[in-house]
């Protein structure tokens, strides 16, 4: 019995070792390295799996028909992780997130490639309102994941950490890095087991765990624990522990980490070489999509037939705007074109007309004729142009208003918001936790020192709970 135990084991480890040495290779073992993890974590069991699963042919597949759809983007987001410092391993992040889709959105309402949350994008400044969702935006969103993830960072100190934060949150890192710490420090110093202080800690997480307990005082514990020198590896943070509910990592987040590995793992095998896929090999040498600045209000169709640039491909890099409408609310605004097109764009760019459009909701009492009046526009154009079959409404239909040149005249001092048409007036805006003067000035789009000026501000300084006058 026991002779038959021990080649069950040596034939089990001979396999291991061969599936290692058939699969894995120097490049393989420097994405761990980028992600400051241990070179030893490639005979993780359950990494191996997900990485033979990513290799089954129909994955094969799909891998290369994403990375191929995305082959226009992608060297853009390869340039801004490069420019802010951020691991390119990161690039598998976005296509575990959503598979590079521009307009993913998840069943928790994440939207687009890194998929966001509506208030963590609102936090990193991506503009969400009427007209456009940032989220969407494959550069400002790209380089919000960066800051994101560079701050993640900081805090953990490592970049697989920020990844599994950026998955589950930062709280239920902390937690699971605080919980795995006193458990390995209990394990190292036995004694210590039933002391006052950790009794304590314990119960502190047990009740945050109900919601009994602040967060701060879970952060506080973590940061005394940081303290001890207890070492940790990914593989005893990533441990299933047995007879426990609530493992240090979620089982999502354990599976997410390495997904990552796998699929960046993925482009080091011979299929992508071979098969006529070695293209995907050089994406990222150059940048094929360009940055242009056009007028607030342009319909993309009006910027599409005067420049000759295909409509259905503009709107595809563009899909941060909601109602491919320009936001009429700002002078100028940054939207995409392919790279190859960038030359036609500037030979053709004095073609496109000065028609401006803007997004009407419709309220109780409204029809066409009343909004129609109201911006000097016959209600058949706006009927024309919003394809509508009847003159019947909805409340809160969204409706694109054409606004031509006497309209623009009667309601130059109109000022348009994310919602409605407002008269122009002062906004008193209520400081938040994270909010800086800096932060509130970019957001309102006005000048730092102005906002300081309007304010009596002597200093930058301010409180939770300030009010804070924007002038416009």
């Amino acid at each position: 019995m026991i002779k038959i135990a021990l080649f069950l084991f040596i034939l089990v480890n001979f396999t291991f070792a061969s599936l290692i040495g058939a699969n894995y290779n120097q490049r393989d073992l420097q994405i761990l390295e980028d992600l400051d993890i241990k070179s030893s974590f490639i005979t993780d069991y359950k990494l191996q799996k997900t990485y033979e699963n990513l290799l089954r042919e129909h994955n094969q597949n799909h891998y290369v028909k994403k990375l191929t759809d995305a082959s226009l983007f992608v060297p853009n987001i390869k340039k801004i992780l490069r420019d802010e410092k951020v691991p390119a391993v990161f690039l598998y992040m976005a296509m575990a997130e959503s598979d590079f889709t521009i307009d993913a959105k998840s069943n928790v309402k994440a939207m687009g490639i890194w998929q966001f949350m509506y208030g963590t994008g609102k936090h990193y400044d991506l503009d969400i309102n009427l007209y456009v969702d940032e989220r969407m935006d494959l550069v400002k969103s790209t380089k919000a994941a960066a800051t994101y993830l560079k701050h993640l960072h900081k805090r953990f100190g490592k970049w697989y950490l920020a990844a599994i934060a950026y998955n589950c949150g930062e709280g239920r890192v902390i937690e699971g890095l605080t919980r795995a710490t006193i458990d390995k420090y209990v394990e190292e110093h036995p004694k210590q087991k039933y002391s006052k202080k950790i009794q304590e800690f314990r119960r502190i997480i047990y009740y945050y765990q109900r919601g009994s307990e602040p967060f701060y005082k879970l952060r506080r514990v973590y940061n005394e624990v940081k303290k001890w020198g207890v070492s940790l590896d990914i593989d005893e943070l990533l441990e299933v522990q047995n007879k426990v509910s609530r493992q240090y990592v979620p089982s999502e987040s354990r599976m997410y980490i390495r997904k990552i590995i796998a699929l960046g793992m993925m482009n080091n095998q011979s299929f992508i070489t071979e098969n006529n896929n070695a293209h995907l090999l050089n994406i990222g040498a150059t940048s094929s999509v360009a940055t242009i600045s056009v007028k607030g209000g342009l319909h993309l169709r009006s910027i599409s037939n005067a420049v000759g640039i295909d409509y259905a491909e503009l709107k595809n890099l563009n899909r941060h705007l909601k109602l491919q409408i320009v936001p009429p609310y700002v002078k100028k605004y940054d939207i995409y074109i392919p790279y190859s097109r960038l030359a036609r764009y500037q030979a053709n760019k004095d073609l496109i007309k000065d028609s401006r459009y803007l997004v009407y909701v419709v309220k109780r009492g409204d029809s066409l004729h009343r909004i129609g009046n109201k911006y000097h526009v016959s209600y058949k154009v706006i009927k024309d142009f919003n394809k509508l079959h009847s003159n019947l409404l909805s409340l809160k239909q969204k409706l694109i208003i054409p606004i031509t040149t006497s309209a623009k005249t009667s309601s130059q001092r109109l000022v348009l918001t994310n919602k409605k048409i407002v008269r122009k007036t002062s906004v008193v805006y209520k400081v938040k936790n994270g909010d800086t003067l800096y932060s509130i000035a970019r957001r309102y789009k006005i000048d730092l020192k102005k906002l300081m000026s309007d304010n009596k501000l002597e200093s930058n300084f301010i409180n939770i709970g300030d009010k804070i006058v924007i002038k416009k």
